[in-house]
């Protein structure tokens, strides 16, 4: 590799703002802030807003759909189709 163009690369402490959740990775993303991890070293720390302890994919959360609501606004707009 070329010396001095790639970026740093070295372990952080990724954390979901939304769920307190944190784990240990490597990253180029930088912080200014810290945290000292489970193995007692000072990591840095980077906050997220979305991880998979938040995401409704992997969380299994889903959108609540008012498919009665729908249902009755089509026939409103198209008939009863009768």
């Amino acid at each position: 590799m070329k010396p001095g163009i790639h970026p740093h690369y070295d372990y952080v402490v990724i954390q979901d703002r939304t769920t307190g959740v944190a784990f240990l990775t490597r990253s180029t993303a930088t912080s200014d802030r810290t945290i000292t991890w489970e193995d007692g070293r000072t990591y840095p720390l980077v906050s997220v807003d979305v991880t998979t302890a938040s995401h409704p994919y992997w969380t299994g959360g889903r959108r609540v759909l008012d498919s009665a609501g729908q249902v009755e606004k089509f026939r409103r707009r198209y008939g009863d189709g009768r």
